[in-house]
């Protein structure tokens, strides 16, 4: 679970970024899930849009991702676009996590 400060911190960094997936009329599947898994793991913080013709809601789109893997937080969600942020596995992609983590401090 994030604290507040983690949050703000993720919501800054997320600024920048622009949605790696978007979510359409295909909807949600096992594939997706497992991309979005495989950025998170070389990204830290991924951010994916719904599109209008979606018949996924935010909250649909939230439970799936945590239901793929549970280590998953939401960092933000505004609109129709969501943050989705975990730490690494991999030492050499954990650039947000120690940065994250020292927050805690």
């Amino acid at each position: 679970m994030l604290t507040g400060k983690q949050k703000h911190f993720l919501r800054g960094q997320a600024q920048t970024i622009k949605p790696l997936f978007h979510v359409g009329k295909g909807g949600l599947s096992d594939a997706f899930g497992i991309q979005v898994e495989n950025a998170l793991q070389k990204r830290e913080l991924v951010k994916v849009n719904i599109m209008p013709n979606a018949d996924v809601t935010v909250q649909g789109l939230s439970d799936f991702m945590i239901k793929v893997d549970e280590r998953i937080n939401i960092a933000q969600v505004i609109g129709h676009t969501v943050v989705f942020y975990q730490p690494s596995m991999k030492k050499e992609n954990q650039k947000l996590s120690k940065q994250v983590k020292a927050l805690l401090k």
